[in-house]
């Protein structure tokens, strides 16, 4: 289990991101990534150009659930070179785009709704969706697990492992140990976290973000060796 860091607070990029990010590079992280709102493109590039000299994988997320922002959104990410799209549903319009470039692209399985987005659709409807998107040439999905508006979080993360060997990604809402190891368990490969990283909730006795982000990685680890034991 991994996860990505998002440098993001409520659906956006956070203006001091430069910042934040000089102060945790020393972290062993492999996956760094912002949304493609809250500051200007100059910045997202700067981000993106220090996050790929270290060394790690970029990630990208759409925020807007409109068909226009989406498909400009997805030009923007060609543009910076990002390693991987995350977000949107249009697989068709979208995946054209993306080819011959570096990147990949996780697009969300259900309905996403509203800004912040939550996720409608059943487990049969995630289970439909994910097949279908990785049968179209997709990486994975970004699944918004535990933005579910009619659903239990676990079952949806089932549903997409049952229908994919390919990566599961779960956006949102991973804020203790204990929900990482549910979703190990339940098939994910990778989550975003950032909120619970940046406002210190994820172990409220850790002030340093650098601390916090270790404390994740750890309970990662730990998560891991639950899961080969049983």
């Amino acid at each position: 289990m991994d996860f990505i860091f998002m440098l993001t607070r409520e659906d956006q990029t956070i203006e001091d991101c430069l910042e934040v990010y000089e102060s945790v590079r020393d972290v062993p992280l492999r996956h760094v990534g912002f949304k493609d709102v809250g500051v200007d493109p100059s910045t997202l590039r700067r981000l993106h150009d220090r996050i790929k000299q270290d060394g790690r994988t970029s990630y990208m997320e759409v925020v807007s659930t409109s068909r226009e922002s989406c498909l400009k959104s997805a030009r923007t990410a060609t543009e910076l070179g990002v390693d991987c799209l995350m977000g949107g549903t249009q697989v068709d319009e979208i995946l054209p785009i993306l080819r011959g470039t570096r990147t990949v692209y996780f697009p969300f399985p259900g309905i996403p709704i509203g800004h912040p987005t939550k996720l409608g659709g059943t487990a049969e409807r995630i289970a439909s969706d994910t097949a279908a998107m990785v049968s179209a040439g997709c990486a994975g999905v970004d699944l918004l697990a535990y933005r579910a508006t009619e659903a239990n979080p676990l079952d949806l993360i089932r549903a997409a492992r049952r229908a994919t060997d390919k990566q599961v990604v779960v956006a949102g809402s991973i804020n203790s140990p204990a929900r990482i190891s549910d979703i190990r368990a339940a098939g994910a490969d990778l989550f975003t976290i950032g909120t619970a990283a940046l406002d210190g909730s994820f172990d409220p006795r850790l002030g340093l973000l650098a601390n916090q982000l270790r404390r994740i990685l750890a309970a990662c680890a730990a998560s891991d060796l639950r899961a080969n034991d049983t």
